[in-house]
């Protein structure tokens, strides 16, 4: 009978023991199982689990000159919009044996932090970076950064691998809904000018309006814009106002439509309205949010994919694209 070993004590060693293999061969197993054949690593993991075998990571991550973290870059960690994103990352990450953290690379005053201190292979194995507008050009040319991954935003220009949304078909699919409605002007609030996603939906938007009138009001994703967006709508002469709305966030398409109730406008009867995100408040709404569904979870678990296999110096696609979906609710209707 073999004997029993204590809780947490079992060394390489014991488990090659069990499992009747050598101690490089467990090694493999625990970390580049792709490597060995089935019928071992099965062999493997049963030992594992039978003599209690834990993995060291921290002399592990030591001996690879790795620190187990990848850091997330979010412009306003307030929003929440990356919950979700964060969450699926997270999981993945955690489930290779790696440590997220979290980082706001928008300062109190509105300005995008120089990317200087996180960019740091002494602090993180890897990047994922969710701000299109970060400086990251201050850093072309950089030898020693850690691997970097785009994700939901990206930024023009840098030779970066990206995972995101099909946001100009995302803006297609909301214009093209109000148009099949019946609306033939249709107002868009739109993101920060220089933002990728604000040009991406607003060329995915214009393309979808056909021969309809458009009118543009600012915005810059955030509760405040659509606040405003709603005084510029009723500020505007009964005949030049938009019968369909369609905002390039959630955020913005709520503080919009609760503006006009205030203000005695009934949502979808006098004119209706689109978001985009599909952030977990938009269904609980009255009347619930018609919007743009972006795939969160499935963002951020492409995107720690993607950061692993850079880390590890595998192959990586540079971009994966998810697909938008239209999520019919009770903001949109015939127009008026």
């Amino acid at each position: 009978m073999e004997s029993q070993i204590p809780p947490g004590r079992a060394r390489l060693s014991d488990v090659a023991r069990r499992a009747g293999v050598s101690a490089s061969t467990v090694s493999r197993v625990l970390s580049n199982p792709a490597v060995v054949a089935k019928a071992t690593r099965e062999a493997v993991m049963q030992a594992v689990a039978e003599t209690g075998y834990r993995m060291n990571h921290a002399a592990r991550n030591l001996r690879k000159q790795r620190t187990g973290c990848v850091v997330a870059l979010v412009p306003n960690l307030g929003n929440p919009f990356f919950a979700k994103i964060l969450d699926g990352m997270g999981r993945e990450l955690a489930a290779a044996g790696y440590d997220l953290l979290v980082a706001d690379t928008l300062e109190d005053s509105g300005r995008h932090t120089r990317l200087d201190r996180f960019l740091d292979p002494s602090r993180a194995d890897g990047i994922i970076l969710l701000d299109g507008l970060a400086p990251f050009g201050d850093l072309a040319g950089r030898a020693d950064l850690p691997p970097v991954v785009t994700a939901c935003e990206w930024i023009e220009g840098a030779d970066l691998p990206r995972v995101m949304l099909d946001n100009r078909e995302g803006g297609r699919l909301a214009v093209a809904h109000l148009r099949a409605l019946g609306h033939d002007h249709i107002g868009v609030i739109g993101g920060p000018p220089g933002n990728v996603l604000h040009k991406a939906r607003r060329q995915g938007a214009h393309e979808a309006a056909g021969g309809a009138r458009i009118t543009e009001f600012p915005g810059d994703f955030t509760m405040q814009s659509g606040q405003q967006a709603a005084l510029a709508w009723q500020a505007l002469a009964p005949a030049d106002r938009p019968t369909g709305i369609f905002a390039f966030s959630d955020e913005m398409a709520c503080t919009f439509m609760s503006g006009l109730q205030r203000a005695g406008h009934h949502v979808p009867r006098d004119l209706s309205i689109v978001g985009f995100d599909d952030i977990e408040l938009v269904s609980h709404l009255s009347p619930a949010l018609t919007t743009i569904r972006q795939p969160k979870r499935e963002i951020g678990r492409k995107a720690a994919r993607i950061i692993l296999d850079r880390i590890a110096g595998r192959e990586i696609p540079p971009v994966t694209l998810l697909a938008p979906r239209l999520m019919l609710r009770e903001t949109t209707a015939p127009p008026p």
